[in-house]
This record gives structure tokens, sequence and C-alpha cells, in this order.
């Protein structure tokens, strides 16, 4: 009996130990078992009792499209989040949310390190040079420094907001530190979860209010590596890396075209800007530009905005924010590469030039893949979305470019979905948290050097 015993134990460290290699081979494997995993203890915990007011359970379609939505750090809801759930199902919210964003922060810097230990000695020193990226003996430091960078950053946006409820609105100090606390977790995640049913359409003119979760947004969106780069040599911009150059100009590019494009066909709408003064528009209209970085945070009624408003959003979403960050989407750094292979192209170059550096083919090819799989993949659930509700083209597209950018915004159609188009924007919210990630580290991962090449063909494009 002893030896059966000591046997079984032998056998079942032998299996553990073969499941762990086998992650470690296959990191994208882990991360998405691992959020996977997350996103089910926490629809298990919603479907409490004591998570909802009401004290009756909630569905399990229901607290699977919320836990995911926390997880995934998007947004999107089908139930009035202050309505439906209580103190405990708010909290815990906040908590998933919290996991989200510092998992996807963490994750995404294990497979940097992972991707970097893959390469060859050659290909690992010209990269450390480029990105400064540390070793896996480093990594307990890194981890350690994104957490506390990220809870820093929470804790002052958290005060702000909690003095503003308390000396703007009259709420009482525990209850605006409930607030200020909920939402900059909320807002330094890109999660866009709020305690309102309008969500912030009520502070559209509060600059202290809007301009504070907009820089957690776009300080959460930009990616650890950038932001610390930025606080290291923020007035030496020649000696950025290229990932924080792309990252801070694409950004800014975004930002500002994103306002403009509010700001001139929203102008004259009653429904959105008009009621406001020039100083409200421009808050407004940069606020809205802001959160398809991707935070579903919204101060105008996105259901009354044009419809070339929806595709200036479509498009924002879909980019996304920085690598390595709370952001959804391909990433501006993606589109930063895309931008110069167009241009590259356009110009008859034979190489890609970023800069003094040039972009390996290997990473254009990674780049061109994430963007195609990732449009098609929107455009697929959006054809499905037409077949599975009744509503219009540019409304269904709208959302599921928001699940997959896993940003949040909606035009209110998101809860009159069938249980099945439900389902569809939880597996879309899923892949667009975990798949550009560990599709990016896996074609890394995949790469190999071929000792030959076949003869080449011509072909006729266009």
């Amino acid at each position: 009996m002893k030896r059966d015993s000591r046997d079984h134990l032998r056998g079942a460290m032998r299996r553990r130990s073969v499941v762990i290699v086998d992650l470690a081979r296959h990191p994208a494997r882990a991360v998405a078992i691992g959020f996977a995993l997350v996103v089910a203890v926490g629809s298990l915990a919603l479907m409490l009792p004591i998570a909802t007011t009401s004290g009756e359970p909630t569905g399990w379609v229901t607290a699977l499209f919320t836990a995911t939505s926390a997880v995934c750090i998007t947004g999107l809801v089908v139930v009035d989040t202050a309505a439906h759930w209580s103190m405990f199902g708010e909290m815990l919210i906040a908590a998933l949310i919290q996991i989200g964003g510092l998992g996807i922060m963490t994750l995404a810097t294990l497979l940097t390190l992972t991707v970097s230990g893959r390469l060859g000695l050659r290909a690992r020193l010209l990269a450390q040079a480029e990105t400064k990226t540390v070793t896996m003996a480093g990594l307990p430091r890194v981890v350690r420094k994104v957490v506390v960078f990220s809870l820093t950053c929470e804790a002052l946006a958290a005060a702000v907001l909690t003095l503003r409820f308390m000396l703007g609105y009259g709420e009482p100090p525990g209850r605006a530190l409930y607030l200020g606390i909920f939402h900059a977790i909320s807002a330094f995640n890109n999660a866009g979860f709020a305690l309102w049913p309008d969500n912030l359409v009520q502070f559209v003119g509060d600059p202290w209010i809007c301009l504070t979760i907009a820089a957690a947004v776009i300080v959460g969106g930009l990616g650890f590596p950038v932001v610390f780069e930025l606080l290291r040599s923020w007035r030496r911009p020649r000696h950025w890396t290229m990932l924080t150059r792309i990252t801070v100009a694409v950004t800014g590019l975004l930002l500002v075209v994103g306002t403009l494009a509010f700001l001139a066909t929203e102008w004259d709408n009653p429904r959105t800007l008009a009621p406001l003064d020039g100083a409200g528009r421009l808050l407004a209209a940069f606020f809205t530009a802001v959160m398809p970085r991707t935070a579903g945070f919204n101060s105008l009624d996105i259901s009354q905005l044009h419809s070339s408003s929806w595709l200036v959003t479509d498009v924002l979403m879909f980019i996304g924010g920085g690598s390595a960050g709370t952001a959804g989407g391909i990433k501006v750094t993606t589109f930063g590469m895309l931008a110069f292979i167009v241009w590259a192209q356009l110009r008859g170059e034979a190489q890609v030039n970023i800069g003094h550096r040039r972009l390996p083919g290997s990473t254009q090819r990674q780049a061109i893949v994430i963007t195609m799989l990732s449009g098609a993949l929107v455009a697929a659930s959006a054809y499905t979305l037409l077949l599975l509700t009744p509503h219009s083209l540019d409304q269904v597209l709208f959302e599921a470019a928001s699940a997959f950018g896993t940003v949040g915004l909606s035009t209110g159609i998101t809860a009159d979905m069938p249980a099945a188009g439900h389902l569809l924007l939880v597996a879309l919210m899923f892949v667009g948290r975990v798949g550009p990630l560990t599709l990016g580290s896996a074609l890394a991962l995949k790469e190999r050097v071929r000792r030959y090449e076949r003869p080449e063909t011509r072909m006729i494009v266009g």
C-alpha cells in the first residue's frame, strides 16, 4: 500500500512537472488559461445572491459577460452596474479589473522576456540595446515596479476624484472615497465601468473629473516600458527607444486627429456638443477622443453621435493603445509600423527604415498578420451580429470593434442582444484581450532561419 502511494505521488509530481514545462514552452497557452480561470471564478462569484442589490442570483450569461468584461478590462455591460450589483458585486468587479490590468501588464513583460530569451545571442543583444529590456534575473524587480507604479497612479487619481466628489458634489467622505477608488481603478486599467446609469454624461463639463480620468486612461494605455522611459529621460527625446518614439508620436497624433474630427462632426449636433460652450465642447471632444484608447467611459451619449463619428471611433478602437499596457486593439506600434511600411513602398525603397533603424522583414510580417487577422475577426463578428440582431451595420460594427478593442463604448444595443450575441461578444472580448498579445509572442517565438531560398517569382499586384 505504501509503495502504491509513493508511486501515485511520483506520478502526480511527474504530471505536474510536464504541465509546468509545457506552459513554459508555450507562454501564449499559459496566458489564455490564466485569464480563463480568473473569468470562471469571477463568473461564479457574480452569480451569488450577495452580489446583487435584489438578493437574487444572477443568470450565468450575465455573470459571464460581466466577469469577462471586467477581467478583459473592456467595460461593456448588459445590466446597470450601480443598480444591479450590490457593493460586494461592485467591489468584486473592481477586483477583477485590477487583476486583469495588473495581469496583462505583467504578462506582457513576461512574454517580452520569453521572446528575448528564445532569440539568438546576437539578436538578443540587439533587442536589449534597442528596448532596454531586463533579463529573467531581474523579473521580480520589474513586477514590483509594475505593481507599485499602477497602485501609485490609481492612488493619485483616486485622491483627486475623491476631493472633487466630496467638495464639488457634496458626497459624504466615505461615499466620495469609494467612488474615487472605483473609478480610478477603472480608468487606469482602461476598463470604463462607471457607477452611474449614464456613465459620466453628467460630468461632461467638469474638467476635474474628465481630465483626471483621461490622464489615468492615457498613462495606463501607454504601457509600462514607455512610461518608465519617459520618466527617466523625458527631456532627451533623442535618447528614446524606437518603441517609445512610435508610441508617443502615434498616440499624440490620434488624440489630436480624434479631437478635431469630433469637433468637426458634432459641433452643431444639439444632442451632443451644441448645448456646450466653446471650452466645454473642446473638453468633451478631447475626452471622447481619449476613450477609444481603450476605455469605455463616455461624457457624451454615444447613441446620439453622428454615423461619421461612430466610424471615427471604430478606427480609434481598432488601433487601440500602447504595447505592454492596459489598452487593447492592434496597438499604436503596429499601426505606426504599417504606416512606415506603406511610406517605404510608396517611395520605392527596398527597406523599411524608422529613423536610423531598419525594420526587420519578420517584424513587418507580424504587424501585417496581426492587423489582417484582427480585421477579419471584427468583420466576421459584425456579420454574425447582423444575423442575430435587428440592428444596423454601423451599430453592430461599433459593438464588434468595441469588444475586440476591449473599449466598452456602445451605441446602446448591448443589453438588447440575445444570449447568442452576448456569448459572441464574450468570445470577442477574450480574444481581443489575449489574442494580439499572445499572437505577437507566438509569431516571434516561431521564427526560424531557413538555410536555403527558393527561386523568386513575380505576381501582378492591384
